[in-house]
């Protein structure tokens, strides 16, 4: 059977781990997830696996800094207006922030599909609905930017009694495109700082871990590859 659950609300994509990414009207879905996600990331060579990215958990400035792929290359823009392309200025100035060495490295070409996923938390695609923004948005008593998730699609439920915890083990079908709901998100203090002051607030992820497990949206990963838009109906197999 098949169920209408909403519909695309956001399609956002964060060329660099850990900037700002870019709110996009419609995308090429990979097999490793949205084309240009996470192409390039920041990392220490002294250390293995996921814990040698250098994350906005370790340099929260990272995400005053925005991202974005033209014509397949990497342009960014620091909080000052400058231009940086992927090079060795663009290394310079996030030195800056790390006392230990940071290396960088990109999985552009030739193949980023053979790249396992590239610098990708979990599976390949994070999803979020509006209504679990608006049940959080109560239980924290604040105002809530949802940039502070950097989820790939935001998703306009269509009824309140949708929850995308109960995706999890289905298919979703979206444009071309079809994915599969793997896991909830575990979060973590990412979410804690503001995208624009970066100023840190501890009570949120406090809030998430009490009434919600830690857990805030889901990931999913692509069985079909194909495009997407802003405004396609989302299915649920």
């Amino acid at each position: 059977m098949t169920l209408r659950v909403g519909e695309i609300n956001e399609i956002n994509r964060f060329p660099v781990k850990s900037f700002a990414g870019e709110r996009l009207g419609t995308c090429t879905v990979e097999s490793y997830g949205l084309y240009g996600d996470r192409f390039c990331a920041f990392y220490d060579e002294t250390k293995a696996g996921w814990e040698s990215f250098f994350t906005a958990r370790k340099i929260p400035n990272m995400l005053a800094y925005r991202a974005m792929l033209l014509d397949d290359k990497i342009s960014v823009q620091s909080p000052d207006g400058r231009t940086f392309g992927w090079n060795d200025d663009l290394l310079a100035e996030i030195q800056k922030y790390a006392k230990t060495k940071v290396s960088m490295t990109s999985y552009m070409a030739p193949n980023p599909e053979d790249a396992d996923l590239m610098s990708v938390d979990a599976a390949s695609v994070l999803i979020i609905t509006d209504k679990s923004l608006k049940k959080l948005e109560a239980i924290w008593g604040k105002k809530l930017d949802a940039r502070r998730f950097r989820a790939n699609l935001v998703v306009a439920l269509k009824e309140d009694e949708f929850n995308e915890v109960e995706w999890i083990g289905k298919r979703l079908l979206i444009g071309s495109s079809e994915f599969q709901v793997d896991t909830s998100c575990e979060r973590c203090s990412l979410i804690t700082i503001d995208p624009d002051s970066l100023e840190r607030d501890a009570s949120l992820l406090k809030k998430v871990n009490e009434e919600l497990g830690l857990m805030f949206g889901v990931y999913a990963s692509v069985k079909k590859t194909g495009q997407i838009h802003i405004g396609d109906k989302v299915y649920l197999v």
